[in-house]
């Protein structure tokens, strides 16, 4: 029960499918202060009485569960140990992979719980053998599988998204209206929820040591200065305070982020386009189909940002050195621009989704190494 709407309508579903239902809100900072400001931030004081309004309505049991610690390691640290490393991290993902789907559905089953449910737009359907697979949502506008894309099989058996078959947002807005539940239009959240003012150049700021250094083109040349280089991430146009300008005078964006030489290097848009990926933390939603097995290459749709279009790809394991978990490769059909080490990237065959892996190298066939 985040305080939202779409966990109450989630929350009041399956109330009335028959269900014993528990509310539980995750308390997930120890700034007991905190207020939400408009739709910025979460799993604040606001939230957590909103989400006990709702469980008071619907008449079912309400508990805070303290898992700020887990939080701050498993998520805020990592977020700004990426950033520090030189990769773009998604901390949404590692939200429901380590805590509302790890640590919260770890402490529900050891309580004698059957399933974490929540309010994500997102499906699970069983095949002709029982076996859970995860599928996109009915409102693809709304669709949240990208950010689900890190549940296993054996977490498929414990999860239960209501708000599946939802044809839109609306409707779940005037389904809590007709309830009576006071957040039927409560905005959503939207940005980090750890960094509520959105500035988060200048949150990293406070926790990474930053260290002048130079901006050099894509030929190597240096074309300025910037103020550190884990404030900056790949395709960043804004921000760059170039002092030579580009030969035919057009913008540059940032194409790669150097940590180790503390650089950062731009070039033309064009650069910016990438047909191969290259995955590491591979898991699985649901049971791997067979090529992933056999090794062998499978058509696929693949997607790198949560509400990002899904391109055309095919991809294959590899095994790269010692590594027995092996390697995702992606090739891409139709190239994207400013994909970075650190984010997802999730693959569909239809509505379904295969799996996921962290990137560690987006490059493009058609040029060479920087």
């Amino acid at each position: 029960m985040s305080g939202g709407v779409d966990s109450a309508v989630a929350a009041a579903r399956a109330v009335e499918a028959g269900h014993d239902v528990v509310g539980v809100h995750l308390a997930l900072s120890r700034m007991p202060g905190t207020l939400r400001t408009g739709s910025r931030g979460c799993c604040t004081i606001e939230d957590s009485r909103d989400a006990w309004r709702a469980c008071d309505v619907l008449g079912i049991p309400y508990y805070v569960w303290d898992f700020s610690e887990r939080f701050k390691e498993d998520v805020v640290q990592d977020f700004i140990d990426e950033y520090a490393a030189g990769r773009t991290p998604n901390p949404c993902m590692r939200c429901n992979e380590r805590i509302k789907f790890a640590a919260l559905l770890e402490k529900a089953i050891a309580l004698g719980f059957d399933a974490v449910c929540t309010g994500h737009y997102a499906k699970v359907i069983e095949d002709a053998d029982g076996n859970r697979e995860l599928h996109r949502a009915a409102d693809w506008a709304k669709d949240q599988s990208y950010v689900l894309g890190v549940l296993t099989h054996e977490q498929l058996k414990h999860s239960m998204f209501p708000l599946a078959d939802t044809p839109s947002k609306a409707e779940v807005r005037a389904e809590a209206e007709r309830r009576g539940l006071s957040v039927a239009n409560k905005p959503d959240s939207h940005d980090i929820c750890f960094i509520p003012d959105g500035d988060t150049a200048g949150w990293l700021a406070e926790k990474i040591d930053m260290t002048t250094g130079d901006i050099v083109d894509e030929t190597g040349a240096k074309v300025g200065e910037h103020p550190g280089a884990n404030a900056f991430t790949v395709g960043q146009r804004r921000g760059l305070k170039l002092g030579t300008p580009a030969a035919d005078g057009k913008p540059r964006f940032v194409l790669e982020i150097r940590p180790k030489e503390n650089k950062v290097v731009v070039g033309p848009e064009a650069l910016l386009a990438i047909d191969e990926i290259r995955g590491i933390k591979v898991s699985w939603a649901g049971l791997p189909i067979a090529e992933v097995e056999t090794g062998q290459d499978f058509d696929c749709y693949a997607q790198v940002r949560a509400h990002g279009d899904p391109v055309p790809a095919t991809a294959r394991m590899e095994v790269v050195g010692d590594d027995a978990s092996g390697q995702l490769v992606v090739r891409l059909t139709d190239p994207l621009r400013g994909v970075a080490p650190g984010q997802t990237v999730v693959l569909y065959q239809g509505s379904r989704v295969l799996g996921q892996a962290t990137i560690d190298a987006a490059r493009s066939l058609q040029r060479a190494e920087l």
